[in-house]
């Protein structure tokens, strides 16, 4: 049941959390009745959420039918990781990086390579991310990147169970590291637009 008084923020983040632990998958519907019991609060905060996810592209309006999350697309795949791979960029080239976040960067590698499962998997590896860009000071690109990894959660359901694609991952990873280790900002940049653009040799959904 939700407590606080912000309905739409906390029924906006339950959802981004029931999509990242794979209970909403592409093509199923999101039933506003069943998540006003679930949550015990009305249907407003609910369509005010699911309308805010709407514009972020994460789900989609249907008439007649309510709310889906959409299927997968090639296109929309090649869309999404190159944006992700532009604002990410832009991020590290932006960002200072200490010692402290160098230390949480091989932590949260050590929890990708050791993760059980690909829901595992893929989370410690948005974490990662999430880590590299930590320091950034523009939060509105932030915010679209957290929006867009969302979304890109289901491709990387599909790409994580082909193992060649997260070695390549832990490889990517784990020269990103070295090379900010060694001040190479650069080489770190470049190393990360590699690993979000390796997508284009898993695309075929």
């Amino acid at each position: 049941m939700i407590i606080k008084t912000s309905f739409r923020d906390q029924v906006k983040s339950l959802l981004l959390k029931k999509m990242r632990n794979g209970e909403l998958t592409p093509g199923q519907s999101v039933s506003l009745a069943a998540l006003a019991r679930e949550l015990d609060v009305s249907v407003t905060p609910i369509r005010e959420a699911l309308s805010q996810l709407e514009h972020s592209n994460i789900i989609r309006a249907i008439p007649n039918r309510g709310f889906i999350v959409p299927e997968l697309s090639n296109i929309e795949a090649n869309n999404l990781y190159q944006l992700v791979a532009i604002l990410e960029v832009l991020a590290l080239e932006n960002s200072d990086f200490s010692r402290t976040i160098i230390s949480k960067l091989k932590q949260q590698q050590l929890k990708f390579e050791n993760a059980k499962t690909s829901i595992e998997r893929i989370n410690a590896d948005i974490d990662f991310h999430s880590i590299l860009t930590s320091s950034f000071k523009n939060n509105i690109a932030l915010q679209m990147l957290d929006d867009l990894k969302t979304r890109i959660f289901y491709y990387e359901m599909g790409f994580m169970q082909d193992p060649s694609y997260h070695k390549y991952s832990e490889h990517h990873h784990h020269h990103i590291i070295t090379a900010l280790e060694n001040k190479n900002v650069r080489l770190a940049s470049d190393i990360l637009k590699q690993n979000w653009m390796q997508i284009l040799n898993y695309k075929s959904l």
